[in-house]
Formats: structure tokens, sequence, C-alpha cells
């Protein structure tokens, strides 16, 4: 039950596994966010007009929206309880990530935002606990169903690997292929902490190796002139 303000370095040290500096600590989003203060209190939200059409149009409450369009830079789609937009950190994304749920309500509604720079979050993190660290977000994806664990923040480790010009099984040189490492592995410990009242908000995954240069999460947004459906 981490709270604002709390050492989450120092409760992650303390949680009784031993780290290595070639291991990985995965950090679900969630308690990066509490640990930073992102947490806020709908009482003190008042929602301006295009959060009040929107609201109207989703069946949302306004004062949520206004913090999603706070937290967005545009908003792509939208439908009853739905908002998608593409997020200040450039993911587009559903509800700009504003989340209700596993937080203490203490007898006022709340919402927790995304950490502020996820990236610098997780490097602050490695820098502590002394290996690389993945703070991981579940996302939705168009055109297929369920959430998945993505990497919104890593330090220590590529993000991103790039294939190109290494050969396949048969030696035919690749030309496209970038590997999006950090999201496999926060899909991979996504199964272990789970999505409800699991309360297992970090994993470290041992084993790990790669051979390409450390990135952050930020490499893993396609830029817009890459973007064929904008």
């Amino acid at each position: 039950m981490v709270q604002a303000g709390d050492d989450l370095a120092a409760l992650l040290l303390g949680a009784g596994v031993p780290l290595r500096a070639d291991d990985v600590m995965v950090v679900a989003q969630k308690i990066v966010s509490k640990a930073e203060g992102r947490e806020v209190r709908l009482a003190d939200v008042t929602p301006g007009a295009r959060a009040l059409e929107l609201a109207a149009e989703t069946g949302k409450d306004a004062r949520v929206v206004e913090l999603i369009l706070a937290e967005s830079t545009r908003v792509v789609r939208a439908r009853p309880n739905l908002i998608i937009v593409q997020h200040r950190l450039g993911h587009t994304m559903a509800n700009a990530g504003i989340d209700q749920s596993n937080i203490a309500a203490e007898g006022e509604e709340r919402a927790l935002l995304l950490p502020v720079d996820p990236d610098a979050s997780a490097a602050a993190l490695s820098a502590r606990l002394g290996c690389p660290v993945v703070i991981s977000d579940s996302f939705g994806r168009a055109w297929r169903r369920g959430t998945v664990g993505v990497a919104i923040g890593c330090a220590g480790l590529p993000a991103l690997v790039d294939l190109r010009g290494l050969p396949d099984l048969f030696g035919r040189e690749l030309h496209v292929t970038l590997t999006g490492f950090a999201d496999e592995i926060a899909a991979a410990a996504g199964l272990l902490m789970g999505q409800a009242a699991e309360g297992q908000p970090a994993v470290v995954m041992r084993g790990l190796r790669w051979n390409a240069p450390v990135c952050p999460a930020t490499e893993l947004v396609r830029p817009a002139q890459e973007d064929l459906f904008r």
C-alpha cells in the first residue's frame, strides 16, 4: 500500500529478494505514481467547457475528463465510457492512463495520473537498486482485444533493439525488424503481476541477456513521420 512520499527504492530493496546487477526490476506504474504523489482528489477538479461536452458524450465523470484533457495533446476518438487520446508522453492510449482502481479512497474519490517522466523515475530507481528497471503499465492495443503490459519507462537496458542488418536463420538479411525489448519484458512480468487484486506490483527478472545500446522508453513511441494512421 504505497503512499505519497514513500521511498519506493527502499521498499523494493527491503522485499527480501537480493538483487544482482544483471537482474531487471519491473515495477508497476501504479506504485511509482503513488510514491511520486500523482494522486488527485476529484473534489479539487473543476471541469471546463470541453470536459463537460466530452463527459456528456461519453458518460464519464466530467472531473476525470478534465484530468484526461490536461494530460493529453489531442483526443483521437471518443465513445461511451472511453476516450482515446495522445498522451503528453506521446503514447496513444485510453483515458490518458488515468486510473481509479486499487486506490484507497479514504472517503473521497481520487484518480491516479502517470508519472511526470517515467524514464527519469526508472533511472532514479535503477541508481538506487543497482540493476536495470522497467516501469510497466497496462495498455489496450488497436485492432486487438485485451490489455497487455508495456514499458512506459526504463533505464539500464535497451527499450528498443535494432536487428536490421543481422542475418536470419538462413542468412537472409533483416531489413525492418525492431524488437520492443522493454515491452516484451513488461508483458512477461504482467503474467505474475496480474490486473486485479493480486497485490504484486514488482517482479524481478533474472537471466535476460542483450547486446544493444541502452535507450529510454521514449524510443518506443512511433515518430509522427512514421505514423500511417494519423
